[in-house]
């Protein structure tokens, strides 16, 4: 496989060089017509994503209607296929790429960090997980079903470990090969994640609600729920009876979660390589900055030890509100879990948006300049978390009015109400919060005086007398050789520099608390949406203002894209920390 489609890099660069030198003239033909054509070969990427991806989400959407003559393992079989032609064009790429010496030209340095990159591979590990315990749930009864149903966990489990790695070791390239098979490459990737994405968030949904709204559904709409984990054909000489079918098919349900944010993960580390592809970076205006996690390090531990109180008091709310809710059919003991699952979230998200609206008027007085130069990653996680608050504000509308236009209300009702307003206010404080803390600049001030610490530090033994008798005029202590480019020293800022280590700053350390208490709490918040706690069908007044049609579809569309809110919070407020 040699390096094919050099002119289209030659091109490029050349185009580059052309615009450098500033030109009055260029041919049409050549270099600049070559350029126009990059967002040509977008554009062509982009179609082929779009009519990919509605086509999968026809069938998963089709398949999960009874009437409708589509079956889950048509859908499985069409993942499959998507699944197979990803796996073969990375290892197209892979070859390509490493035999190709210009292949990759530069990084982006914003693109894949470490510690998105630890969490892809921790969800993967919990996918693959998954799909083993998938794998023993359909082989408890392959007599009946079809043997697509088997393949389709075992492939992907291959896809998964393959494009892990392909994203570990690829998520900051800039490729300037293939440009265009790249782009529709990755394009297929992206719409590949997102079918499986929209799979399992159907299978787990219709899952849920099957086992919330068991007990007020008709035998129509109860034969349709069945249908979410075989075919209809089947479902009865298909049973499973035995012990160990219904631990692996309670245990893949429960590992859905970490499924479905692999998936986004990927789709959303795949489109900025998406977005990189032919880029070239001016390593003299883009700023590559070197940033360290340490997690203790510089912090009070008032965020850390709120957070983990939250954390681990939302866990005991779960469990009790999961056993009430489940396991008792009296009326009661479901209105206290509520109850105790409303005051546990009020008083969460009204803490978090205090927190939220602190740390923005901190912002006020950061010196820190912004961010202006482009960076793919944080534009995308800009648009993520201004879309994905979308489905989190849209449940809080509804249940905002069903709550006012209901009667009686109640004390859950007005619990409830709170809850909502709460959510709103939260998801967009903490938005703001984080959008502004992505767009500033990390600190420069430690960076600033490291050389001029490094040296003094060695004169420490030095009669301060003498060191500052040598100090020249214009006040530095440096050589010529090494003074020139950073700034002139005082000898009393030398005096205090020796006696006394450079302090943090006081707004620094504010903002790293906010941000660590609110990456606990999100993570809480995540869990106990995509762990079973569902009050929007435990709490019935929604539910029968809009009706048992209408009202699971809501939620159903909704609510996981604010359980994905929460994950890439996490990922954002992350970035925060370590930046501030």
């Amino acid at each position: 496989m040699g390096c094919g489609h050099k002119d289209d890099k030659a091109s490029l660069a050349s185009s580059q060089i052309v615009s450098f030198s500033h030109q009055p003239h260029q041919p049409p033909s050549t270099p600049a017509s070559k350029e126009v054509w990059k967002k040509g070969g977008r554009m062509f990427s982009i179609l082929l994503a779009v009519h990919l991806a509605l086509l999968a989400c026809t069938l998963v959407s089709s398949g999960a209607f009874e009437k409708i003559a589509v079956h889950d393992y048509d859908v499985f079989f069409l993942l499959t296929v998507m699944m197979l032609m990803v796996i073969i064009w990375i290892i197209f790429y892979l070859v390509g790429t490493s035999r190709c010496p210009d292949a990759i030209l530069c990084k982006d340095s914003h693109a894949g960090p470490v510690w998105l990159r630890g969490g892809l591979i921790l969800f993967a590990i919990f996918s693959l997980v998954m799909d083993v315990f998938k794998i023993g749930y359909y082989s408890s009864f392959y007599s009946c079903l079809s043997a697509i149903k088997i393949i389709y966990p075992i492939v992907q489990a291959i896809f998964v470990v393959v494009q892990t790695y392909f994203l570990w070791i690829s998520a900051k390239d800039c490729v300037h090969v293939h440009l265009n098979v790249t782009r529709c490459g990755l394009m297929l990737t992206l719409t590949t994640n997102l079918a499986v994405w929209m799979s399992a968030v159907t299978d787990e949904s219709v899952h849920k609600a099957h086992s919330k709204l068991k007990k007020n559904v008709t035998d129509e709409i109860f034969r349709w729920l069945l249908k979410a984990g075989m075919r209809s054909s089947s479902a009865e000489e298909c049973n499973c009876n035995s012990q160990i079918c219904q631990i692996f098919k309670n245990g893949y349900f429960w590992l859905y979660p970490f499924n479905i944010e692999y998936s986004l993960f990927a789709s959303a580390m795949v489109y900025v390589m998406w977005k990189n592809v032919g880029r070239f970076i001016d390593h003299h205006s883009h700023h590559i900055h070197h940033l360290k996690f340490r997690l203790f390090r510089r912090t009070f531990f008032v965020g850390i030890v709120l957070g983990l109180i939250i954390l681990v008091s939302g866990l005991g709310v779960l469990i009790l509100y999961e056993v009430q809710v489940n396991s008792s059919a009296e009326s009661s003991k479901k209105s206290q879990a509520l109850t105790m699952y409303y005051i546990f979230n009020i008083v969460c998200l009204g803490l978090m948006s205090l927190v939220c609206i602190g740390g923005s008027v901190i912002y006020r007085f950061d010196k820190r300049d912004m961010d202006r130069h482009k960076n793919p990653t944080r534009t995308l996680d800009v648009a993520l978390l201004m879309g994905a608050a979308l489905g989190q504000y849209a449940i809080s509308y509804y249940s905002i009015v069903a709550i006012v236009a209901s009667t009686p209300r109640d004390a859950i009702s007005a619990l409830n109400l709170t809850y909502a307003l709460l959510m709103i206010a939260q998801h967009t404080f903490q938005n703001i919060f984080i959008i502004e803390g992505l767009h500033r600049q990390p600190p420069k001030e430690d960076h600033k005086h490291d050389s001029h610490q490094k040296d003094l530090y060695g004169l420490t033994f030095v009669n301060i007398n003498a060191v500052s008798l040598r100090v020249p005029d214009s006040g530095s202590t440096l050589a010529p050789s090494t003074a020139s480019g950073t700034e002139a020293m005082h000898p009393s800022d030398l005096v205090r520099s020796l006696t006394a280590p450079k302090k943090m700053n006081w707004r620094r350390k504010f903002l790293r608390e906010i941000s660590m208490f609110l990456l606990l709490s999100n993570i809480i918040l995540w869990i106990m949406p995509a762990f079973g706690a569902r009050p929007q069908f435990d709490n019935d007044t929604e539910l029968n203002f809009y009706g048992d049609s209408m009202w699971p579809a809501i939620v159903d569309i909704c609510l996981p894209f604010g359980i994905f809110y929460r994950m890439h919070a996490v990922a954002s407020l992350l970035e925060v920390y370590i930046t501030s």
